[in-house]
């Protein structure tokens, strides 16, 4: 070819027309890949594959907070300003109410309802309207004109705004789909759980008052029948969950373990002692400090002889005074039993279907501190069917509960 033709790159190794010497500024191509590869700049590995599952659970979790947020936001707005303004403006009320300040904003979000209905995005009658089409500052702007409207309904409004403040940076990186670290989304969870409650959301779940209702939970908590939370260690648990949080309040309290340790190392006896005069009827079942289980356990662990059934003793002899200063001492009943010991579970208000249970099994190197944790709202789970028989089929409190009741049945009291 002449000197104006395209110059072909030299090709590999043992083909005909190769050359060690390559002409200065030749590109040469790119080598075959091995099948199944899509080449080095575009495939993934497993720590690529986890960051970005991990990138998807966590904007997947904001969204479905973000979306409570806005859906019951936009409800309070129109339950507020569409009685002002909808007598004079009809359909128009959105628009009249952002006034000539949010003319840009309202007109853009007519704009896109516009275009939704000519290509058949409104799959729901009931978005039909301008308001549905306004976004979570939007929204807040129109509670912040016209605030003398809400302030019958919402005691703070720097609260509302500061919560606001919050959600907007999760708002802003879930919509752009960038990483969203667990701190900020710890922080738009508690934003919005703390929003939804001045909002007024109310709630038919009692547990709440001690374990708030997660929006994951409340959404999807079918999947996973009656387990709300699971905790690596007893550690997390209580970062997250207090022993306040677990106990107080409880007008019933069934305890079974070896030593009974989140209860009697973490809820002081004078707590205890308010707790029953008020009317917490409470029942621990201890593991027999005598027994030989006690013994198998501590070679599992490889405690000292006598180790382990003294620090059960001392929890018992604890429990037992906390009992002697009691107006009504039934109402704290301490029985122990000499079985193998499998589980440790507190269950509160465990009779009815608002009550919680922190449970771990027992792992044979693994002290209770160390030991996983699960925590379980009873009557959480979200029945799909009409027949009654399947209230209980995939639920794990009844079993622990159950299971509870045979084992103090066959316990001896301790006087």
């Amino acid at each position: 070819m002449g000197s104006g033709g395209l110059e072909l790159p030299p090709g590999d190794d043992g083909h005909e027309g190769s050359s060690a010497n390559i002409p200065p500024g030749a590109v040469s191509l790119a080598r075959p890949m091995d099948a199944g590869s899509i080449g080095p700049e575009l495939d993934w590995d497993a720590d690529a594959w986890l960051e970005v599952r991990t990138r998807a659970q966590r904007a997947g979790r904001a969204y479905i907070w973000l979306n409570l947020v806005e859906q019951r936001l936009r409800a309070v707005v129109a339950a507020v300003l569409r009685p002002v303004y909808e007598p004079v403006h009809g359909d128009e009320w959105v628009v009249a109410a952002a006034g000539p300040a949010g003319q840009e904003w309202v007109q853009r979000a007519v704009a896109v309802r516009e275009v939704s209905r000519r290509k058949g995005y409104l799959l729901d009658p009931a978005d039909d309207n301008v308001i549905s089409f306004l976004t979570l500052p939007q929204l807040r702007e129109l509670m912040v004109q016209h605030w003398p409207c809400f302030a019958p309904y919402i005691d703070e409004r720097r609260d509302v705004e500061l919560a606001l403040d919050e959600l907007e940076v999760t708002r802003n990186v879930v919509s752009r789909n960038r990483a969203l670290s667990e701190a900020v989304l710890n922080q738009a969870e508690r934003a919005s759980a703390r929003l939804l409650e001045i909002l007024g959301t109310g709630g038919d779940v009692p547990s709440a008052r001690r374990l708030p209702v997660d929006a994951v939970e409340d959404l999807v908590g079918d999947r996973y029948a009656d387990v709300v939370a699971v905790h690596s260690d007893r550690v997390r648990l209580l970062r997250q969950f207090p022993a306040e949080d677990i106990f107080g309040g409880a007008r019933r309290l069934d305890a079974v373990g070896i030593g009974l340790n989140l209860l009697v190392q973490n809820f002081s006896g004078r707590r205890l002692v308010r707790m029953a005069e008020a009317g917490c009827r409470v029942r621990l079942l201890f593991l027999n400090p005598a027994s030989s289980a006690v013994k198998r356990r501590e070679r599992e662990l490889g405690l000292k002889r006598g180790e382990l059934s003294r620090s059960v003793e001392m929890n018992i002899l604890h429990m037992r005074r906390v009992r002697a200063q009691l107006r009504d001492p039934g109402a704290f009943e301490i029985q122990v039993y000499d079985d193998t010991p499998r589980f440790t579970a507190y269950l509160v208000d465990g009779d009815g279907r608002d009550g919680i249970a922190v449970v771990q099994s027992y792992l044979r190197r693994s002290r209770g501190m160390e030991v996983p944790v699960m925590v379980l709202r009873n009557g959480s789970k979200v029945v799909k069917s009409d027949d009654p028989r399947a209230l209980d089929d995939s639920v794990l409190f009844p079993t622990y509960r159950e299971e509870f009741e045979l084992m103090w049945t066959d316990a001896r009291p301790v006087s």
